[in-house]
């Protein structure tokens, strides 16, 4: 029964404007009506809960389905390609999301005096960044008393943050607990590629040192590549230019500057390079891609 009440409600609550912001900070709420193309973009560290129909990820060459009463936790930056695989008019896809956030992970671990390495978290030191398990019962339900305060606005600021803590705790206990459980630790292999990650997004125009990145996340370079890799399903020097290219989709989306101008502005120095590889990545030149794109008022992914 609280499999169906969380449908109902998310249909009901799901934001037809793109643009539409959620009442309850961290919370997102999706709802499509028909399968939809790849659509590339960064997502951030979140829980991904599938109410109805099904959707697929794609990081590099790995492929992540996950349907309904399945669930999926991304735990750092990660360029994707996402699409819903299962949707239509009468049964659309309907999913819950909710933000990961590292510090309230780490209060929660300290609060509580669970053993962060529990499951062998410290072994287990090349944990891809992204995984999928059954969802239980219990984080349905603690999924659906968030929704539902979507119905009373006044309980918010008292209720969500204990609905949180009580979600977060289901997955530290969870089938994917090692993994969540390193995105609050300081010290973990995870933690320490995500600071390379956030580096690299945030000076992904800059030319890419592996030996920097490594001393920034406190490794020697081949361990730091190894680990990279394990965790992203890319190199370093492939995750900036995924960065790069997604960059210069949104970039081309939303203004009319020319295609050589954007490449240059993401850090090509070469357009005939930017053009090569942008039409590897997305299947269309620049210019063609991003015409398309804007007819058909299609949206990049941005975390779900």
């Amino acid at each position: 029964m609280s499999l169906d009440e969380l449908r109902a409600l998310i249909d009901r609550h799901a934001p037809r404007d793109a643009d539409a912001v959620p009442a309850i900070d961290g919370l997102m709420l999706t709802r499509a009506e028909r399968p939809t193309g790849p659509r590339s973009g960064i997502a951030d560290p979140v829980l991904a809960l599938v109410a109805q129909g099904a959707k697929r990820l794609t990081l590099g060459g790995r492929i992540y389905d996950y349907e309904v009463g399945q669930y999926l936790v991304v735990s750092v930056d990660l360029p994707v390609s996402g699409q819903c695989t299962r949707a239509s008019r009468e049964t659309p896809f309907l999913g819950f999301g909710f933000r990961l956030r590292p510090a309230r992970i780490a209060a929660l671990l300290l609060e509580t005096g669970t053993d962060p390495h529990a499951g062998g978290a410290r072994r287990r030191t090349g944990l891809p960044a992204l995984a999928v398990g059954e969802t239980p019962a219990d984080l349905v339900d603690a999924a659906l008393r968030m929704v539902r305060l979507l119905d009373r606005p006044a309980d918010i600021p008292v209720l969500a943050p204990m609905i949180e803590r009580e979600i977060l705790w289901r997955l530290i206990t969870g089938e994917q607990g090692t993994l969540v459980r390193q995105i609050g630790l300081a010290d973990s292999r995870l933690t320490q590629i995500g600071r390379a990650v956030r580096h690299i997004r945030e000076h992904y125009t800059d030319t890419l040192r592996v030996e920097d990145l490594a001393r920034l996340s406190g490794m020697s370079a081949s361990p730091f590549h190894r680990y990279f890799r394990a965790v992203t399903a890319l190199t370093p020097i492939q995750y900036q230019k995924h960065i790069r290219l997604q960059e210069a989709r949104l970039r081309l989306m939303s203004s009319t500057d020319d295609v050589a101008e954007v490449g240059y502005a993401v850090g090509y120095d070469s357009a005939s390079q930017f053009s090569r590889e942008y039409r590897r990545q997305f299947g269309r030149p620049p210019g063609a891609d991003a015409a398309r794109l804007r007819n058909a008022d299609e949206e990049v992914l941005t975390g779900q």
